[in-house]
């Protein structure tokens, strides 16, 4: 029996749920732009980590025999950071872009990622030079759009790639930690959730004027508990948070990464209509459409590759 037909159907039903709860973040966090971006993004943060406050307290009571080292510590707290400079970035595109060129831009990182590939030591193949390439055909292309309508901005897209250069560094120190020092989900989740929205806060005072008390709550760096804002926090902790990253988390105990990889490849799409199911006000240009897909198929390509050469090193 193959490991396809072993997949459960209710796996696949997770995704699904996990891809649209992460793809319906962006309307929700541009609709909320009443609240400066960096303390928003800290909101978010502070609601994820509250939210899996009960998972950490559970598995840091079973998990009696794990030990984290110094290194640990530090990987973590490094997590923390690219965390909120991802979050911090893409919120701010949000405000100062389209959301489809938002979404398209900080979901670049698998074409990041071979830009890092010479330092980490690892081949570039042919297979990510093709989806580099085609990938930044496809962003030039969807630049054509930039001033038409006032939506679309530069500035804007490239804060949305800040963010994707940024999860990188999340990425790669996550990786480390779950798959090589076997750190549980909500003990590795958690501490970044909340370093993170330490981080975000900390900016935001420094950066947008934000408090510990102000009113209105716009301005307070708790102002999401106030009930205007704690059904928005709500559903972004608990729906994009907790059953969007944590339900990705869930599946790959089933499901192949590539697979995975390419279903949330899918969040510019997906994010786009349900943003024009929200506002019925989400405009895309021809350049961006055309372009969008030639990103995205890019991105593809080069998660492909490196799915190719994750079995080839392990068959070896």
């Amino acid at each position: 029996m193959s490991g396809q037909s072993a997949i459960p159907n209710s796996a696949w039903i997770i995704l699904s749920i996990a891809v649209i709860a992460v793809s319906s973040g962006g309307i929700v966090l541009q609709e909320m732009s009443q609240v400066e971006p960096l303390l928003r993004a800290s909101w978010r943060m502070q609601g994820t980590a509250l939210v899996l406050l009960p998972g950490f307290a559970y598995q840091c009571i079973r998990a009696n025999g794990l030990s984290l080292s110094r290194n640990d510590f530090f990987l973590v707290a490094v997590s923390s950071l690219f965390l909120a400079m991802h979050f911090g970035s893409w919120v701010w595109s949000l405000d100062n872009t389209s959301l489809v060129h938002s979404l398209l831009f900080v979901n670049t990182h698998p074409l990041v990622l071979v830009a890092l590939m010479p330092i980490m030591g690892q081949a570039v193949r042919k297979g990510h030079l093709a989806g580099v390439a085609l990938g930044i055909s496809g962003a030039i292309l969807a630049l054509k759009d930039v001033g038409d309508g006032g939506q679309v901005t530069l500035v804007g897209d490239f804060a949305a790639f800040i963010g994707a250069v940024t999860v990188v560094g999340y990425i790669l120190s996550g990786r480390h930690l779950r798959s090589k020092r076997g750190m549980p989900i909500f003990v590795y989740a958690f501490p970044v959730s909340l370093g993170a929205g330490i981080w975000l806060s900390a900016a935001s005072i420094i950066m947008e004027g934000s408090s510990f008390s102000s009113i209105p709550p716009e301005g307070a760096l708790l102002g999401w508990i106030d009930p205007h804002w704690l059904v928005w926090v709500a559903y972004l902790s608990i729906g994009p948070g907790l059953f969007g990253h944590t339900g990705i988390n869930t599946v790959l105990r089933w499901i192949p990464p590539i697979v995975v990889s390419i279903a949330l490849l899918l969040e510019p799409v997906i994010g786009a209509v349900i943003g024009w199911l929200w506002t019925d006000d989400v405009i895309i240009g021809g350049p961006t459409v055309i372009g969008g897909v030639m990103m995205i198929a890019g991105a593809i390509t080069v998660t492909l590759q490196e799915n190719s050469n994750t079995e080839g090193e392990s068959v070896s």
